[in-house]
């Protein structure tokens, strides 16, 4: 999303004054483009800078008139675009800085209405200033070069010759440039070499944070093709540097030439490292004896390794937390002493792609056999103990010949034995890829979060595991607050000051019940994943709301009223509610025995809700068939191809008052349905109007 599609929705005239210089009509005509341009990271006035703004404002001109060619108002755009002309071409710098005051204004209103600027925003500005200060780079590349030559000329008792546009006004009466001049440039692109590869550094970071995030179920852009990009422009540019530097390796001197050398092979180095990275993680939750895939890149592969002569292989090797944490605060320069589990096939070629141009090692029949387990902390369990892959290799790059071991972890695993285990390795997992913060030393995460940060990552888990573009809503925040705090006199303002700790998640047993919050949290995604999916889409499933909160919304509604919610007292369970009313008129909320995935995939839940004449509109007025009819499966009547009468199974539930004891009534022992505590029936019936049902 744009800015100006935002501003654009404002009221005029909150941004009046900002059009004093520059005409509005124009700033709608050149819309998203002008946010494409990087007036907000132009610096200076020196010859860059000039320049630069001198190609925007051309750039502009030509984009105005050809809007001209196209527009009803013609003549006065054109009569715009020749007064801007008139005004800047002289100074492109003041334009500069009038679209930069424009843009700071825009986005200041649309902070202070909405707290917050659209994410593509801030992605498009941060890679404007990335390219700006590579464009800059190559211009001190060539400054450099081109005072080298004026240097040697000199010496060559050529400068009388040089054009006056090159010969420096500072220049000594004896025909030498000033001493500090050419250094004093190196220094300065060196500089800002290392503070455009500390940007690339970021973004690599921001991209494994997001890639982790999306664990949890969000949105992922992992197409690493720009970041590639990134790396391989800015190693070029290095070179260039690099081959400058020795070129003036005189002019430099023998104190500041080893110091920048050393600075160049630590940039180098870091740069090179830190471009080794995980593509396709291994499963989080990694179960013994079972095979799984994983996937490395080296982004600067097809760049520095094109002689190689046979081709490098990368290892995989399981570490403990407490192994990954030394091996992150050695900053990846160590080696592994002892792998933590034993892996098989566990060595993979590296491998260069001349057609994607892509460098990388695929990890596709890996096994994890066996695993040490270490010593946990207290009452840790062995599902909350975490370890990692570790992928390394060493390679000679070109065509520096500098020697690197390149080492990437893989994101937490938690390793399980059984699958009973996976519910509770999920949880240490949801945990670790919500809460642990960017660069943080392995595997390090808070013990207690923001009620509000746990409600983001539940949606985002609940939204990713049943594929729904419906997530929970403000009300069921509330309930699960009750619920995880144990708290029910607390109003939902209250719940968003406070914190949740991992034990509340998934250590400590709720109130009354034999589980875990996140146990029965994730009951409720498996059923709802599996079975419930286009009810909950259609917001014809309340869930999370109490018994006690359902009673006193049914308590007043006509005979008859329901809604659906997932059950409070059992995992992965969904109950119906309804109002039955006494022969006094007095109403009564009872809850149907909850159904679980095994009893929905007998019958649906959209076929249960038709079978109970009971239930007639659900809460708060929605006939049952306009609301589930869509749900509701094609009954087979007659007879099948064979010549047999079609049966099914249908649900009945009866209440106490209805129920009579076997042979009362008139109602022979075996035709009566088997039911216990009230509880829901599921019997057989013929489709068959004239013959009585079988009996299960």
């Amino acid at each position: 999303m744009s800015l100006w599609s935002i501003v654009s929705q404002m009221p005029p005239e909150e941004f009046g004054s900002l059009f004093t210089e520059f005409p509005r009509s124009l700033r709608c005509l050149l819309a998203d483009w002008l946010e494409n341009q990087p007036w907000e990271f132009l610096h200076g006035s020196d010859a860059f800078c000039t320049s630069v703004a001198g190609g925007m404002l051309s750039a502009m001109l030509e984009k105005l008139r050809s809007a001209a060619s196209s527009d009803g108002q013609q003549c006065q755009i054109l009569q715009q675009v020749s007064s801007l002309e008139g005004t800047y071409r002289r100074d492109p710098l003041r334009l500069v800085a009038v679209l930069k005051g424009i843009l700071e204004g825009e986005k200041a209103a649309v902070l202070k209405r909405d707290r917050h600027l659209p994410l593509s925003f801030h992605r498009r500005q941060e890679e404007l200033k990335f390219s700006l200060g590579l464009q800059r780079l190559q211009h001190r590349v060539r400054e450099i070069q081109a005072l080298r030559e004026r240097s040697s000329q000199l010496q060559d008792g050529a400068g009388a010759s040089l054009p006056l546009t090159l010969r420096d006004p500072q220049l000594k009466t004896e025909g030498k440039l000033p001493e500090s001049e050419l250094p004093a440039l190196v220094l300065e692109a060196v500089k800002e070499l290392e503070a455009a590869k500390q940007q690339v550094l970021k973004r690599i970071q921001i991209w494994k944070r997001q890639q982790q995030l999306a664990g949890n179920g969000a949105v992922f852009e992992e197409n690493l093709a720009p970041l590639q990009k990134r790396c391989e422009s800015l190693v070029e540019v290095y070179f260039q540097l690099h081959q400058q530097a020795l070129a003036a390796s005189a002019e430099l001197g023998s104190e500041l030439l080893p110091r920048l050398l050393e600075r160049f092979t630590e940039l180098l180095s870091s740069l090179v490292k830190s471009s080794f990275l995980v593509e396709k993680q291994p499963p989080q939750v990694l179960k013994t004896q079972t095979k799984f895939q994983a996937s490395v890149r080296f982004l600067l592969g097809p760049q520095l390794l094109k002689t190689s002569a046979k081709p490098y292989v990368v290892r995989a090797d399981m570490v403990t937390e407490k192994q990954a944490r030394e091996l992150a605060l050695s900053a990846y320069s160590g080696t592994l002493s002892e792998s933590t589990g034993e892996i098989v096939h566990n060595v993979v070629a590296l491998e260069t792609n001349p057609t994607s141009a892509t460098c990388c090692a695929n990890f596709k029949n890996v096994l994890l056999k066996k695993i040490k387990r270490c010593e946990r902390k207290g009452s840790e369990s062995v599902t909350e103990e975490k370890c990692a892959v570790l992928f390394s290799t060493t390679v000679a790059l070109t065509p520096s010949n500098l020697t690197v071991h390149l080492q990437v972890l893989s994101l937490p695993i938690v390793v399980i034995v059984h699958g009973n285990q996976d519910n509770n390795a999920k949880a240490t997992v949801l945990w670790d890829n919500a809460f642990s913060e960017i660069d943080r030393v392995p595997f390090v995460v808070a013990e207690r979060v923001p009620w509000e940060k746990m409600c983001d990552t539940l949606n985002l888990k609940f939204m990713a595991e049943v594929q729904t573009t419906k997530g929970l809503l403000k009300e069921h925040y509330f309930f699960l607050a009750q619920k995880i705090f144990n708290d029910h006199s607390a109003s939902l303002e209250d719940f968003q000051s406070r914190s949740v700790s991992w034990a509340q998640f998934n250590k400590e047993i709720l109130p009354g019940r034999g589980f875990t919050f996140w146990q029965w949290f994730d009951g409720v995604l498996d059923l709802t994943k599996r079975c419930l999916k286009s009810y909950w889409s259609d917001r014809l499933i309340i869930g999370f709301i109490s018994k006690q909160y359902v009673c006193k919304l049914l308590s007043t509604e006509p005979d008859g009223t329901f809604l659906l919610r997932f059950s409070d007292s059992e995992i992965g369970g969904v109950t119906i509610a309804h109002v039955i009313r006494g022969k006094d008129g007095s109403s009564q909320v009872e809850n149907i025995q909850p159904f679980s995935a095994k009893d929905l995939s007998i019958r649906s839940l959209g076929d249960r809700i038709r079978d109970l004449g009971q239930l007639r509109n659900l809460y708060p007025n929605t006939p049952k068939d306009q609301a589930f009819g869509s749900h509701y499966n094609k009954e087979q009547t007659g007879k099948d191809g064979r010549g047999y009468v079609s049966t099914a199974i249908k649900m009945t539930v009866e209440s106490e008052r209805e129920q009579q004891p076997p042979g009362a009534a008139g109602v022979p022992p075996e035709a009566a349905p088997t039911q216990m505590f009230g509880l829901p029936v599921l019997r057989p019936e013929l489709q068959h109007e004239s013959l009585l049902s079988p009996i299960w």
